[in-house]
């Protein structure tokens, strides 16, 4: 049994809409070997390691289903089996993950095991682990070798495991906080490997590492981290702290325990989570070992007063108290039969007792600390305390360290809630814990006395949010609604789009729009991130690395994502949901290509994009694959694109008072129109649209009405949406290799970037409506990771159409040799019936494109598909047409270049774009590989 591929997919899928990881398992001989045949003992064993599968329901649908599924004569495969183990491993780990799905991969003894995770890197090691455990508990003759190391053993492993789980987890303060901004609607994004959160995306955002906000003063929490400071503060404006001095010697320890009195208190001038701090310290010895620990953590020491009580901790937020809580130190209760360290033991068989911040108590250890602690009272692990007495193992109540709490926010008195808002305005937090000792929190500290100990600016939540003991808090709250009050937008408006051919334009063409709207943009495309307009990351950027790249961008305001294929099967989207999600069309492309071999197979990966969408799905009516999407969506509204005005469908959706895009004949030509609830809306004649070149391009037509139909569903004025068309141009540097013109040789130059054969045929189209008076040529190609029959395709696209035909072949092969391609294209050529003396094979791109541009007389149309686009561009634009003059030498001698009225760039605007780009992973590939 072994992983043959493993995928991890951060965001809506074809599997979930919700993170999930995919595993190809090969079992191998074990596909003869079901659990009804390991028989009882191999169920037992893996029971007996994770008691929780005892919960699953699976096939059943109730508790005990699973082990009941197991024990059955038949049983279930093993690769169902690592399934619920991967997914129980991290319940142990306190991740709460349910899903899961088990499949045949079509191959024999071959599965896909799907299953849910919440941390990637947990994910995968639920996986390992629970093949390891499953190969474990198999007899040696079924073990395959080097799966389980030597020496392996499983409580030890499991312990480990969660142990890097919860390195990896979300503490539970931030993990609270993050809860409750959930529970508010408000989207976050961890930014790192530790706490620091951002809450909301684009310019609405806010960041929390920890308990620390983005608007928590950064002098308040240098003064907190300052003890001795905070305590002079305090102290001056009356509020009750103990005396204390810093000391950075033992000597200097003992002098000033001298002359405050003891007992006393040592602790880190700097520290935190109760490390270093030693309590109630009377002699020499005491004192001095008491400076060694706190100077463990920090050069300066602290000795203060010991302060008799209960360690409280109150927790204020935005200046109001939310909660208080009594702290205990880990401690176990004699019953005069059993040892300190039976005590420990039964302690730790509490449940809600885990590793670090597993559960909501932490393990008991019998640690050097727990060893000094014994030993004031006379005791070792191995002393039997009286019934009913306690034994204190921690000098400090810190629940890291197996304290306990217990909720006493109802009883505080009113001078002592008071005084914890006042000590944490005198330090300027706006989240702070203040730690305060005193007999009797119900009673004022004017009365009974009690000091302040210490000031927190990172407050830890965990004690409030699950006490021990006393009615939970909502701590993270109050927080939420400091940073995000009521009314306050923490959500960027998202529109997603895919389809095989148009996307880009369309992404493009949107962005613009909302650019004229006043928004500013985040775009997402096949070269590169844009943002307000500015590409800041350059290549194939339409996976979920870029969605999640603009969200946390603090300057947009709304974000255009177009999302490929590639990165759908890859990894899924970047967002869990969109506002507007749309689908342009599903065309022969990639087919062959990661298990994606019919058109049908390609449309249920394109559908997820409007599986996702909340408010609008756009859908192109005329594409009989997209249509169906309807049924699949559960945006409230749908809005149907249509260029057929006759269209049945969109004809009853809009009398019913549906949402539709539809091209109408006028007078003057062909109108976009926008139907809604009844209103009938003519937006724009296509001939205004410069994209459209005056509404020859079709394919752009359709372009448009997708962005015009998402623009209206995003809720953009129809002014900004007609601007926005009639600004919009193909340019090469508003639109690099998406029907560019270049007029300005005295034949004319189409330029494109099609690589399928619907994209071909689209500018094969264009190129039959365009006025020619002399001949048209095209440069054909087609990627090498495409099956003979879509290049073949890509030929027959073109046969007949045109005058003389180039055929060559990308830079990167891509499998193929060197003049397959070119060949194929060729021989398809002559087969559709296309002369040989009109087909030249020339391999090269820029040799071939040297050659079209040679071949072009005056009154000539050339078609160039380009791959390396930034090269094959500056190749058009610097040719001279033989006989053409030379350019006239200004007054300082060098040669003025001539004005041309094609967009200006300079070289770093589009370094390397053509031939190799980077994508979201740093690979370096050719552009078209990721679409």
């Amino acid at each position: 049994m072994r992983i043959l591929e493993r995928s991890v997919f951060v965001g809506p899928s074809l599997y979930a809409h919700f993170p999930v990881i995919r595993l190809e398992l090969d079992l191998g001989e074990l596909e003869q070997w079901p659990t009804g045949r390991l028989g009882a003992d191999y169920v037992d064993g893996l029971v007996a390691a994770l008691p929780g599968l005892a919960e699953h329901g699976c096939s059943y649908r109730e508790p005990g289903g699973f082990i009941r599924r197991m024990r059955e004569e038949d049983g279930t495969w093993l690769g169902h089996v690592l399934e619920h183990v991967a997914i129980e491993l991290q319940n142990v780990a306190g991740e709460d993950v349910t899903f899961g799905k088990t499949r045949s991969a079509g191959r024999p003894g071959v599965y896909s095991v799907v299953y849910e995770y919440v941390q990637k890197d947990e994910g995968i090691a639920a996986g390992e682990l629970a093949l390891r455990l499953l190969t474990s508990l198999l007899p040696e003759e079924l073990r395959a070798r080097g799966v389980v190391p030597e020496g392996w053993e499983w409580s030890s492993a499991r312990d480990q495991f969660i142990r890097y789980a919860q390195r990896g987890a979300l503490g539970p303060s931030t993990a609270s906080l993050v809860r409750a901004a959930e529970q508010r609607g408000i989207p976050w994004l961890r930014l790192n490997q530790q706490s620091l959160v951002q809450l909301g995306h684009g310019k609405y955002q806010q960041r929390i590492q920890a308990t620390i906000t983005g608007k928590t003063p950064h002098i308040a929490v240098e003064l907190a981290s300052d003890k001795e400071e905070t305590n002079k503060i305090l102290a001056s404006l009356g509020l009750p702290v103990p005396k204390q001095e810093l000391v950075q010697s033992e000597e200097g320890a003992l002098h000033a325990a001298r002359r405050l009195g003891v007992p006393v208190v040592t602790k880190p001038y700097n520290g935190n989570h109760g490390r270093g701090i030693s309590i109630r310290l009377s002699t020499d010895e005491e004192i001095t070992a008491g400076f060694k620990a706190a100077r463990e953590h920090s050069r300066s020491v602290i000795v203060e007063n010991f302060l008799g009580g209960d360690d409280h901790r109150l927790l204020v937020v935005n200046n109001e108290l939310v909660a208080a809580t009594r702290r205990t130190p880990g401690h176990v209760v004699g019953d005069g039969e059993h040892s300190i360290a039976q005590l420990v033991e039964i302690v730790n068989r509490d449940p809600r007792r885990g590793i670090g911040h597993e559960k909501v108590l932490t393990r008991l250890e019998l640690d050097a600390q727990a060893q000094m602690m014994m030993e004031r009272v006379g005791y070792h692990a191995e002393s039997i305390p009286q019934a009913g007495e306690t034994v204190y193992l921690r000098s400090t109540a810190n629940l890291s360290t197996g304290g306990t709490a217990t909720d006493v926010t109802d009883i505080i008195h009113p001078d002592n809630r008071d005084m914890a808002v006042r000590a944490i305005r005198a330090i300027g937090l706006d989240v702070g814990g203040v730690d305060f000792l005193t007999t009797n929190i119900a009673e004022s500290y004017k009365s009974i006395g009690g000091g302040i100990c210490e000031v927190n600016a990172a407050p830890g939540f965990r004690m409030h949010v699950s006490p021990s003991e006393g009615t939970p808090r909502d701590a993270a709250g109050p927080v939420i609604d400091m940073l995000f009050p009521p009314g306050t937008p923490a959500r960027v408006p998202i529109a997603a789009l895919t389809g095989t051919n148009g996307k880009t334009t369309t992404a493009r063409m949107l962005a613009h729009i909302t650019k004229m709207a006043g928004y500013t943009p985040g775009l997402t495309t096949t070269d590169g991130v844009y943002i307000d307009g500015q590409r800041t990351v350059e290549g194939d950027m339409t996976g979920p690395v870029s969605a999640r790249m603009v969200l946390a961008d603090p300057s947009i305001d709304i974000a255009v994502l177009e999302t490929a294929r590639g990165g759908l099967l890859r990894a899924g989207m970047g967002v869990p949901s969109v506002n507007v999600g749309a689908v342009l069309n599903v065309q022969s492309d990639h087919l062959g290509l990661k298990g994606i071999d019919t058109l049908e197979q390609l449309a249920e990966v394109k559908r997820i994009v409007v599986e996702v969408a909340t408010d609008c799905a756009v859908l192109n009516a005329d594409d009989p694959n997209v249509l169906k999407m309807s049924g699949y969506t559960e945006a409230r509204v749908i809005c149907y694109v249509t260029m057929n005005p006759s269209h049945a469908l969109v004809r009853e959706h809009v009398r019913a008072g549906g949402r539709a895009c539809a091209l109408e004949a006028g007078v003057n030509g062909s109108m976009i129109t926008l139907y809604d609830r009844g209103s009938h809306i003519p937006l724009l004649w296509t001939h205004l649209i410069p994209a459209t070149l005056e509404g020859r391009a079709l394919h752009n037509v359709q372009n448009a009405m997708v962005a015009a139909a998402m623009a209206f569903s995003l809720g953009i004025k129809l002014d900004a949406i007609r601007q926005g068309l009639r600004t919009f141009d193909t340019t090469f540097f508003q639109a690099p290799g998406r029907m560019n013109v270049f007029s300005e040789h005295p034949f004319k130059v189409l330029f494109d970037y099609g690589h399928n054969a619907n994209a071909v045929a689209v500018m094969a189209d264009l190129a039959e409506r365009l006025d020619v008076s002399g001949r048209r040529i095209v440069v054909l190609a087609g990627p090498g990771d495409r099956r003979d029959e879509d290049l073949v395709a890509i030929a027959d696209a073109v046969a007949g159409r045109f005058d003389h035909y180039i055929c060559r072949r990308d830079d990167a092969l891509r499998g193929r040799d060197g003049d397959e391609v070119p060949g194929i294209l060729s021989r398809a050529l002559l087969a559709a019936g296309v002369p040989d003396e009109a087909i030249s094979i020339i391999p090269d791109e820029q040799e071939a494109v040297d050659a079209a541009l040679r071949m072009g007389r005056a009154g000539d149309l050339l078609l160039v598909f380009a791959d390396a686009l930034v090269r094959s561009w500056k190749q058009i634009i610097k040719f001279r047409p033989e006989g053409a003059p030379a350019p006239a030498p200004r007054g300082d001698g060098v040669a003025a270049v001539p004005s041309v009225p094609a967009p200006v760039f300079d070289d770093s605007s589009f370094a390397d774009l053509g031939d190799l780009v980077r994508d979201e992973r740093g690979v370096r590939f050719s552009r078209e590989s990721d679409d």
